[in-house]
C-alpha cells in the first residue's frame, strides 16, 4: 500500500492543478502518470453549461470512438425470430425475450449493453426498475431501441459510448486504455468532445463546454483547455 501511494503522490506532483493544458500535453501526463499493473481507463469529465433538472436542458447521446474503448462489451439484446438471429449473427451475448427478462427479474444481468427492437419494448419497460439505475434501460434517443439489431450490435461491441449530464451539469465517460497510442486517446477524445456539441440542448445559454478533465483510473486529474478539444474535434 504504501508503494502504491508514493507512486499515487508522486504522479500528483507532475500536473499544475491550477494550469489549462492543451490537449496533447494532458495525453502525454495522463500516460506518465498511469503506472499501475492493469491497463487503466482514460476517462473524460466535462462541466457543461447546462441545467439537467430542466427537460429543455438534458444533455445524452451516443459517441463510436474511432479507436473502440478497449473494452470487451457484453451485449443482450431482446429480440424474437429472424431479429434475434440477426442480432446473433452480429456477436450478440444474449438473445431472448420472456426468457431474458425472467433471468433479468431473478437478478441475473450478466452484459454491459443492452439492446431491443420496438416491438420489445412493452416486455423490456416492465424491467425499468431494474435497468434504469444501472443505466441499461434501451433508448431510442442513443440508438438502442432500433430494428437494425445488427448495426447496434456492432456499434456497442466496436467501442460506442453513451453520455449523459448527471447533477450540476457533470458529464462523464470513459474513453479508452492507457495502453493506446497519445493520437489514438487524442482522437477518442476529440470524438466524444463532437458528440457533445452535436448534442447541445436548445436551452442551454452562454459557455456550453466550461471545464474539462481527464484521467486514467488511478492518476490525478489532468485540465484541459476546452478551446483545443474544439479544434482537435
Amino acid at each position: 500500500m504504501a508503494k502504491s501511494g508514493k507512486k499515487i503522490i508522486a504522479s500528483r506532483e507532475t500536473v499544475d492543478r491550477k494550469k489549462l493544458y492543451t490537449l496533447d500535453e494532458a495525453v502525454a501526463l495522463l500516460k506518465a502518470a498511469a503506472k499501475s499493473k492493469f491497463d487503466e481507463t482514460v476517462e473524460v469529465a466535462m462541466n457543461l453549461g447546462v441545467d439537467p433538472r430542466h427537460a429543455d436542458q438534458m444533455v445524452r447521446g451516443v459517441c463510436q470512438l474511432p479507436n473502440g474503448s478497449g473494452r470487451a462489451a457484453r451485449v443482450a439484446v431482446f429480440a424474437k425470430g429472424d431479429k434475434a438471429d440477426e442480432a446473433k449473427a452480429a456477436g450478440a451475448d444474449i438473445v431472448g425475450a420472456e426468457d431474458l427478462m425472467e433471468e433479468i427479474q431473478g437478478g441475473k444481468i450478466d452484459f454491459d449493453k443492452c439492446i431491443a427492437t420496438p416491438d420489445m419494448m412493452p416486455l423490456v419497460g416492465r424491467l425499468g426498475k431494474v435497468l434504469g439505475p444501472r443505466n441499461l434501460m434501451p433508448n431510442p434517443k442513443v440508438g438502442t431501441v432500433t430494428p437494425d439489431v445488427a448495426a447496434a450490435v456492432k456499434a456497442a461491441k466496436g467501442g460506442a459510448v453513451e453520455f449523459r449530464v448527471e447533477k450540476a451539469g457533470v458529464l462523464q465517460a470513459g474513453v479508452g486504455k492507457a495502453s493506446f497510442t497519445p493520437e489514438q486517446i487524442s482522437q477518442n477524445i476529440a470524438a466524444l468532445v463532437d458528440a457533445v456539441q452535436k448534442a447541445k440542448p436548445a436551452g442551454a445559454k452562454g459557455n456550453y463546454i466550461k471545464r474539462v478533465s481527464i484521467s486514467s483510473t488511478m492518476g490525478p486529474g489532468v485540465k484541459v483547455d476546452p478551446s483545443t478539444l474544439n479544434a482537435s474535434a
